[in-house]
């Protein structure tokens, strides 16, 4: 009787599970973050030419981040990435902030920028194609 409850509920979980859905436990990185503005490698060396007071925020754990990092990156996993860890870091809810991580794979960024948004932070920056990009375009980085 227990065999055939479980043949009868896989279906239905199947049916109830939202086909774009990540498996349980991973996340699915989005395109874009309404409300953030998504650069690319390129757009983020203009922005940091344009805007000298934007505070960059590395959103990987420390063993990437020892892979290496963009030079004036504050590291802050999205892990510790609460309201008041990033009032630590950011003057004021209008101050720009700009975060990254791994590339396009890695959700942790995106993470950290709805956290900003949700804490009222309204100048939201996500590069989206993170450390992966800025190496592959053989920009700088810095190595602990």
């Amino acid at each position: 009787m227990r065999l055939y409850r479980l043949w009868f509920a896989i279906p239905l979980l199947c049916l109830a599970w939202p086909a774009t859905a990540s498996p349980p436990g991973k996340m699915t990185v989005p395109a874009a973050i309404p409300g953030v503005t998504t650069l690319n490698a390129e757009s983020l060396i203009e922005l940091v030419e344009r805007l000298p007071g934007l505070v960059l925020i590395d959103s990987r754990v420390p063993a990437d981040r020892r892979q290496g990092y963009i030079q004036g990156s504050v590291s802050l996993p999205d892990t510790e990435t609460a309201c008041a860890t990033l009032g630590d870091v950011l003057a004021s809810p209008n101050t720009p902030v700009m975060f990254y991580c791994n590339g396009v794979k890695c959700g942790r960024s995106a993470i950290a920028v709805k956290i900003a948004k949700g804490c009222g932070y309204k100048k939201l920056y996500w590069f989206r194609g993170g450390f992966e990009e800025w190496k592959q375009k053989g920009y700088p980085f810095l190595q602990q």
